[in-house]
């Protein structure tokens, strides 16, 4: 039995995969708030339940907003900040006297869409989430691409590529710096664009329900369009990936996929832009099965 846990900001939920892939078990629970130990205890919970409930013992893996340090296994970059500077994997490994796995939560995110989803018949995949926050991994043969930083795949906290004056003046970023592709692409990102444009405080869906009703809602989501084909368009430029696979709530807009790849290919280097882009195969669910995927099937505790 594998267990996967997806540590997100507002929730933690915890998955089983048996034989097969197929899921038996998945619960929920909202994640304390700035509370660390909290957020131990939560987890060890969610994992002795599901054990008791399923009459077995398994892997854990778990999937944060962060990643941990090559250089020291403390948790960094995460932009849920009780997290950064703790020795996550060896508190956990403690309370449930095992080896657990933890990764990047958009790294399981592209590791789940490749093993068996939208990327599954692809070698190179690039996994991006557009949420609350903006991230990124890489697989190559389904195999998740990792560095001696530990940060492959981190387009977020890169600048955005060739800026317009609409994208003036550059927001600042939690990682301390300016004009990130996550304060433009992030779903708060595209409230702020819109907000700038009408003076009105709505959330992503309900300007996305305005498109073609609503100036204002039209040019906000033109400009997101254009932003995220510019950032999307460097990636294509380095790593050249067969396949994006787009996550997140803003992946659900259905209308970015066409009118992304019209636009990128004025900034790809390329006579001709053969990269698909594509919506995650397992939706929300692509993280915490992912974090199950940090194990292969025939491996044990």
């Amino acid at each position: 039995m594998r267990f996967g846990i997806d540590l997100g900001g507002t929730k933690i939920e915890i998955i089983a995969l048996a034989k097969g892939n197929k899921e038996v078990y998945r619960k929920r629970l909202p994640t304390p708030q700035n509370a660390y130990q909290d957020t131990l205890n939560t987890i060890t919970s969610l994992v002795q339940e599901a054990e008791s409930q399923l009459a077995v013992t398994g892997t854990v893996g778990i999937g944060i907003p962060g990643m941990l340090s090559p250089d020291n296994g403390l948790v960094k970059n995460a932009n849920s900040v009780c997290l950064i500077g703790q020795n996550l994997r060896q508190d956990i490994e403690t309370r449930l006297l095992r080896e657990v796995r933890i990764a990047n939560d958009a790294d399981c995110f592209i590791l789940s869409e490749a093993s068996d989803g939208a990327a599954a018949s692809h070698n190179t995949a690039f996994g991006v989430i557009l949420g609350t926050g903006v991230g990124g991994g890489i697989t190559v043969n389904k195999t998740l691409l990792s560095g001696p930083n530990a940060i492959a795949g981190e387009w977020g906290h890169n600048p955005l590529p060739w800026p317009n004056t609409h994208d003036l003046p550059l927001l600042p970023c939690y990682c301390g710096k300016q004009g990130c592709i996550e304060t433009f692409l992030s779903g708060p990102g595209f409230k702020q664009s819109y907000l700038s444009l009408s003076g009105q405080s709505l959330s992503p869906i309900e300007i996305i329900a305005l498109l073609e009703k609503d100036n204002k809602a039209d040019i906000a989501f033109s400009y997101y369009i254009d932003r995220l084909a510019r950032a999307l368009a460097t990636v294509i430029n380095i790593l050249d990936p067969d396949v994006i696979v787009l996550g997140g709530g803003m992946s659900n807009v259905q209308e970015i996929y066409p009118q992304v790849e019209k636009v990128w290919s004025s900034y790809v280097f390329s006579d001709k832009v053969n990269t698909q882009l594509v919506k995650a195969l397992h939706g929300d669910s692509s993280g915490v099965r992912g974090a199950a995927w940090l194990w292969h099937e025939n491996e044990s505790t």
